[in-house]
């Protein structure tokens, strides 16, 4: 059975709608008819059931459209459906537990070099600490008793 193509379908071609002579403005159904409001009930009916059969046939489309992209999409071998079910990587309990106790190890470690690089950084690396001569000491004190004294005189 070979497919059918939507278009060529014959309950798709247009048909003309019966217009009945109203002074009102036509409904519209969708944005392909326009159906005058004296249309009678049957002939609505007739085009709820044809509208409904396109939309029918349309999902079956869909579906085939769906079967066919995943066919190719598997033969491909980068199926996005074949990554949403299967897992890449499996991993047991015991591996699981023997990768968390070497990662902890080697944090260990690293936290070990860390603590020893502390400890051996004030005996030599880093600019020695300067110390402030007692004479420097009453030079910076002294000026900063005059500054005091020029901003209490401006003051006054």
């Amino acid at each position: 059975m070979t497919p059918r193509r939507i278009r060529d379908s014959p309950s798709l071609r247009s048909k003309p709608v019966p217009t009945a002579p109203s002074h009102s403005s036509p409904i519209q159904l969708g944005r392909y008819r326009k159906i005058p409001e004296g249309v009678t009930m049957s002939n609505l009916e007739n085009a709820l059931r044809e509208l409904r059969e396109k939309r029918n046939r349309a999902q079956i489309e869909v579906e085939n459209l769906n079967q066919i992209i995943s066919g190719i999409e598997s033969l491909n071998g980068a199926g996005a459906s074949r990554k949403a079910t299967q897992p890449t990587r499996i991993v047991s309990a015991v591996s699981r537990r023997k990768m968390a106790r070497a990662q902890k190890a080697r944090w260990a470690s690293v936290r070990n070099q860390s603590q020893a690089a502390e400890t051996a950084k004030p005996t030599g690396s880093g600019p020695a600490k300067r110390t402030l001569s007692a004479a420097g000491r009453r030079r910076i004190a002294a000026a900063q008793r005059a500054r005091w004294a020029k901003l209490k005189a401006a003051k006054k």
